[in-house]
């Protein structure tokens, strides 16, 4: 049976940004949303037979109150805590509880090395500065901090600035999150994703630079990268939703991935055990031999698996190709001239 490893848990879908790459959405509760005694329950459960690194996410988890009852709470469970945010939240009292609840990391989204850029994407002027503070915040609390980026068309020469800036405020790592087509991110898919030659040349740099620095670099939503890194076998390391991760919707719905909108259960109906274990859906997703096109016949399947969201959002078939990688299996990618400065 797979191992969850990390599980999602979207505890609101609220946020006080409008990313134009982002499905979160502003305002008032979803109605339906889990309530604080089902996510302590799922916590219960999950405990009774795996131990993943639990990421309380959104929209902006922040927005809910009830996010440190739940993160102490899950951290008396004996899990480690995560938290993914936009940082504009987080003052000194902020950083404190975040801290005191037992959060072990916090990733705050950062698309931009300066405040026009950041905050063009981000749909709200200031968001560059409140994030700088937040962080500083962060790290005086002593919590680690890591930087997420989602690469797009309009940020991509901004990455080594981007990795600059992750170095210069010492901070554990920077993930790179390549732009997966779903929510908002249908409606600017042309202007915005990359081409599979820009992914290959984002991917040869930051391979090229986890050599170099003193950070722990990550490209997520880029299983290819793997391929890049030379790594072969058959231990399935790129994309592992519904492998070894999961993300469970703010209305209980789990699913593959938060950018994989197929639900394999909902934890009102059955527990999480039984689905991780069972769903027909996770199934299919684990065995590499159901694959389609280029992914199915590529000699790194076992190790990459290609970008099943992606695939998704393409054509409606989450088993179909990999569409943004540029690999043909048996030949190799050249290298040079798609390298980044």
């Amino acid at each position: 049976m797979r191992e969850l490893r990390i599980l999602f848990l979207e505890i609101t879908k609220r946020c006080n940004l409008s990313c134009i790459h982002c499905k979160a959405e502003a305002g008032e509760p979803t109605p339906g949303e889990l309530t604080k005694r089902e996510i302590f329950d799922l916590i219960d459960s999950l405990r009774s037979f795996s131990n993943p690194l639990l990421i309380l996410t959104g929209g902006e988890p922040l927005m809910r109150g009830e996010v440190f009852d739940i993160a102490s709470y899950a951290t008396w469970r004996g899990f480690r805590v995560a938290l993914a945010t936009n940082g504009t939240l987080i003052d000194d009292r902020m950083a404190g509880r975040i801290k005191s609840a037992g959060i072990k990391r916090v990733s705050v989204s950062l698309d931009g090395s300066n405040p026009e850029l950041h905050d063009g994407i981000r749909g709200v002027e200031g968001a560059f500065e409140r994030a700088m503070r937040g962080i500083e915040r962060l790290k005086s609390h002593g919590v680690e901090v890591q930087i997420n980026t989602t690469v797009t068309k309009q940020n991509v020469e901004d990455l080594p600035a981007i990795m600059d800036l992750c170095l210069k405020l010492r901070l554990e790592a920077l993930h790179l999150f390549l732009l997966v087509p779903v929510g908002c991110g249908l409606e600017i898919e042309e202007r915005s994703q990359l081409s599979p030659v820009q992914y290959e040349r984002v991917l040869n740099w930051l391979h090229r630079r986890s050599k170099e620095v003193n950070l722990a670099l990550k490209a997520t939503c880029a299983p290819h990268y793997f391929r890049i890194a030379g790594y072969k076998g058959r231990r399935r390391l790129g994309c592992l939703a519904g492998i070894n991760v999961c993300f469970i919707s703010s209305l209980g719905y789990v699913q593959p991935c938060g950018y994989l909108p197929l639900d394999a259960g909902n934890i009102r109906e059955k527990g999480i055990k039984e689905i991780w274990e069972e769903a027909e859906l996770f199934k299919v997703l684990r065995d590499p031999e159901r694959l389609k096109g280029k992914c199915g016949v590529c000699e790194f399947k076992y190790v990459c698996g290609g970008c099943r969201a992606r695939a998704y959002g393409r054509g409606g078939d989450p088993l179909a190709e990999e569409p943004q990688c540029i690999y043909q299996s048996g030949k190799t990618a050249p290298r040079g001239e798609y390298e980044m400065p």
